[in-house]
């Protein structure tokens, strides 16, 4: 049973649903905020993967909505805000997870890739941030939480140069954010998943093995604890984040990775 921590407060989850079968963070996110008792609205680029979460949240007795927009587009932002609004009246909890990963360092990584996955990882948390900081300020309270990654803060392995960079940005756009609006009430932390068992983190890797069971097996090998981390796992993160359980933090970049930032890379 849970405490309902979050009883009263309407969360916006930008990249709430699942790019492909399996459990991701963002709906995770989405699910867990609903059984605290938040109402939840569920944004996604694809709306069958908003309703998808949508659903299993109003299966389980909770309260949600599912909208579809593109989280680099202002209008479609602004759209999404208006119409959680609408719905519900406030924001409380704003949820980033949308974010791409593409392979290639400086030379062999186009520019136009380049420029998509900063305006996915990086330019959607600066508008999405410009269209509810707004609500949140009227509101006298409100909490940010933003989806980085370890490899915002070590190499990873694997060279994604604009992925690395963009989650650079995203952890001091993070710490910006927070101090400047810390005396209106309003908390702002990043939580930066290590390796997790994902669709959207494990795709990218399937052509470096010769089978899916190869790769997770060599990923599990890589953690500390000897498995990767799920979805639940930075989920659980984000809950206690958005809770008066950490009323006290803001601008803080927390590893949800199973020790590895605490290994030699």
């Amino acid at each position: 049973m849970t405490s309902k921590r979050l009883a009263g407060q309407v969360a916006i989850v930008y990249g709430g649903g699942t790019c492909g079968e399996g459990m991701g963070n963002g709906k995770a996110s989405a699910i867990l905020y609903a059984r605290e008792g938040a109402k939840v609205v569920v944004v996604d680029l694809v709306l069958g993967a908003a309703e998808e979460t949508a659903m299993q949240i109003r299966e389980e007795g909770g309260d949600a909505i599912a909208l579809a927009a593109d989280v680099t587009v202002a209008k479609q932002v602004d759209c999404s805000v208006q119409a959680a609004l609408g719905a519900y009246g406030r924001i409380d909890v704003l949820h980033n997870n949308v974010g791409i990963a593409e392979l290639g360092g400086p030379v062999e990584q186009e520019e136009a890739v380049w420029d998509r996955v900063m305006n996915a990882n990086l330019k959607s948390m600066f508008l999405t941030c410009k269209h509810v900081l707004p609500v949140m300020e009227k509101q006298g309270r409100g909490v940010i939480t933003n989806i980085s990654s370890l490899a915002s803060i070590r190499y990873a392995g694997t060279p994604w140069i604009s992925y690395s960079a963009s989650k650079g940005g995203v952890n001091q756009f993070t710490q910006a954010v927070a101090l400047q609006y810390a005396h209106s009430g309003i908390r702002v932390n990043a939580i930066l998943p290590g390796l997790i068992d994902t669709p959207m983190t494990i795709e990218p890797h399937r052509g470096s093995y010769s089978d899916l069971s190869e790769m997770i097996d060599s990923r599990h090998a890589r953690c500390p604890t000897g498995r990767m981390g799920e979805a639940w796992d930075v989920a659980q993160a984000a809950v206690f984040l958005a809770s008066d359980e950490a009323r006290y933090i803001t601008a803080a970049m927390i590893p949800v990775d199973g020790g590895i930032s605490g290994t030699v890379s």
